[in-house]
């Protein structure tokens, strides 16, 4: 597993990993494009459809022909240029062609020959999903959870109660010792955030 942290003020974690059959990258914050210009990438996995997680998806794309692995609530924020300025927002981004989605849903995908488990895990926005690496014990949590902190919900379809709801009853009751890889900031495991993480106890 590869970490890249995105070349802008949002310093978005980026992770590629090499699966059996393929190498998958986790989320597209600006610079993965030309980071990972060398590797092949065979799938995106997108953990959400944020702005700053998704800079660089449609450059990806171009690059290596590779599938968009995102839940369904995630196609408009990918896919339409002007969805974030609709909300007000300064941000215009280079759409997807929806010819390349791979629409995920809850539940076990096998993806490039690994074993990943899906959770749909909305709150921080519509369309938010972690994925569990099972042969690797890791959790990759985009903008659900963090090491001592949760995601904001005070942006368009962000839910609080929705969000803390999805982290305790389909996060917190995994092994301890998962790892937890977040969209921001440093890893840290189950055990330490149902411990410590001053919104979870």
């Amino acid at each position: 597993m590869k970490t890249f942290i995105g070349q802008d003020d949002f310093e978005v974690n980026s992770y590629f990993f090499s699966a059996p059959e393929g190498n998958i990258l986790f989320d597209a914050p600006a610079g993965a494009d030309k980071h990972f210009a060398k590797e092949k990438i065979d799938l995106l996995l997108l953990t959400h459809g944020h702005f700053d997680h998704t800079t660089d998806a449609a450059a990806i794309v171009r690059r290596h022909g590779c599938k968009v692995a995102i839940h369904a609530d995630t196609v408009p924020m990918i896919s339409d240029a002007e969805f974030f300025a609709r909300w007000g927002l300064p941000y215009h981004i280079d759409p997807v062609e929806k010819s390349h989605l791979l629409l995920l849903t809850e539940g076990t995908h096998i993806l490039c020959g690994e074993k990943l488990q899906i959770f749909d895990t909305p709150g921080h926005c519509p369309g938010s999903i972690c994925t569990l690496l099972t042969s690797h014990g890791a959790l990759i949590t985009g903008d659900v959870l963090f090491a001592s902190s949760i995601g904001r919900t005070d942006l368009p379809g962000g839910d609080m109660n929705t969000l803390l709801s999805n982290i305790r009853t389909k996060l917190l009751t995994l092994p301890p010792l998962t790892r937890v890889l977040p969209g921001h900031g440093p890893a840290s495991t189950i055990a330490q955030e149902a411990n410590t993480n001053p919104f979870l106890t």
